[in-house]
């Protein structure tokens, strides 16, 4: 069995299935540096990339949760900065994606190509 890369999630045993995987929403944290872009629009939307291997996961845990588009609900932090917000599932990229809002930016003073430490919650 593939190791998991987070801890917050308990395995159970019970009389209909053998593992059952119990979730508990906002509990599952994901810690990783990232290195900022800026989508080549007008409307200039910076974003983060989720490393591949934890957006495998994430997709395979909490696909059933993604609202249109791949949209799933989560909290971000960035230093001392913490934001409710989301993450959409990029098929061109394979990965999630976190956008970085011009407020987050100015209070964290985040640049474009700069690398920064994220923890993501689901």
């Amino acid at each position: 069995m593939k190791k998991k890369l987070f801890t917050d999630v308990s395995y159970s045993q019970n009389m209909e299935a053998q593992n059952t995987l119990h979730i508990e929403i906002g509990k599952v944290s994901y810690s990783f540096k990232a290195k900022v872009w800026k989508h080549d629009s007008p409307a200039a939307w910076y974003f983060v990339s989720v490393p591949k291997n934890i957006s495998i996961e994430i997709r395979e845990l909490f696909q059933k949760f993604e609202e249109g588009w791949g949209r799933l609900k989560c909290q971000a932090q960035i230093g001392n900065t913490l934001w409710e917000t989301a993450i959409w599932y990029d098929t061109k990229h394979q990965a999630y994606i976190l956008p970085l809002k011009a407020k987050i930016r100015r209070k964290e003073q985040i640049e474009i190509d700069q690398i920064i430490a994220i923890t993501i919650r689901i």
